[in-house]
């Protein structure tokens, strides 16, 4: 099991952000399953939708891409406002990361997972903290 974040699963939605460690990524998640804050549909779903006014996508293709991650049965897991500003808001000022970001880091740190993104400054900021990046 590992953590995913936005990045990555608007990777597997985006024809033109498909890459080779996103499908790795997929295939994983698809076998051993995979997990992610409370914040992540909200935040995937944003991108999706800034995706469809950019015109980079559809609305069937954003319906197509919500069954898509719907049926990857990711567990959401909620974060409670203690632990959002408490741990994540150290996190991320620590790390110089959003608290969005750090609440995946901190997720991954928590159930001693690797975090799948493609966003380099949360990679950083996990390899800093001692968290593994899934390739």
């Amino acid at each position: 099991m590992i953590v995913v974040d936005a990045s990555i699963a608007l990777a597997w939605c985006l024809a033109d952000e498909h890459d080779d460690i996103a499908e790795a990524v997929l295939d994983r998640v698809a076998a051993e399953g995979a997990v992610a804050p409370a914040h992540w549909p909200l935040e995937v779903a944003n991108g999706l939708l800034a995706a469809e006014r950019r015109r980079r996508m559809s609305v069937s293709d954003t319906a197509r891409a919500a069954r898509l991650l719907a049926d990857l049965g990711v567990e959401i897991v909620p974060v409670a406002m203690s632990t959002a500003a408490g741990v994540s808001l150290d996190t991320a000022r620590q790390l110089k990361l959003s608290v969005y970001d750090a609440a995946y880091l901190d997720l991954a740190r928590d159930r001693a997972l690797a975090l799948a993104t493609l966003d380099e400054d949360l990679a950083r900021a996990c390899r800093a903290a001692g968290v593994a990046v899934a390739a």
